[in-house]
């Protein structure tokens, strides 16, 4: 095995491999998150559970990355986090496992933008779109 504190080669692909992986999972963790957002369903500890469960049993993710890069996004046993219905709080906290830290971001950004949609005015003379069963 390469030392990758010598090879600096190494120490940059590693790099982007990790880099690689996270991107991954962030899309995969804020395709799951939009599922619930959506739905207008609150980010709670067992949801948040629920969503990294998933996530890192993706089959896609799990095929993309090696076991060793897969372990590296696994949250540490002895770093427990609540399982109830509780609205998700980390305070100041910005030590999260990366697969909470994404769906939080989600969570975060879904916010803010519907507080963006909410402030501004609707035009009194827009027409109104007629929605088509189908989409159109």
């Amino acid at each position: 095995m390469n030392n990758l504190k010598t090879d600096p080669t190494d120490q940059a692909l590693a790099a982007l491999r990790y880099q690689t992986a996270a991107r991954d999972l962030e899309h995969i963790v804020r395709n799951i998150a939009s599922r619930y957002i959506v739905k207008q369903v609150p980010l709670t500890w067992r949801l948040l559970h629920a969503i990294e469960a998933e996530a890192l049993a993706d089959l896609g993710f799990a095929s993309r990355h090696d076991d060793m890069m897969l372990g590296l996004f696994q949250r540490p046993s002895d770093l427990p986090y609540p399982e109830t219905d509780d609205t998700v709080d980390f305070g100041t906290s910005n030590a999260l496992p990366a697969v909470f830290a994404f769906a939080v971001s989600a969570y975060e950004e879904a916010a803010r933008e519907a507080a963006r949609l909410a402030a501004q005015p609707a035009p009194r003379d827009a027409p109104l779109k007629r929605v088509r069963a189908w989409g159109g």
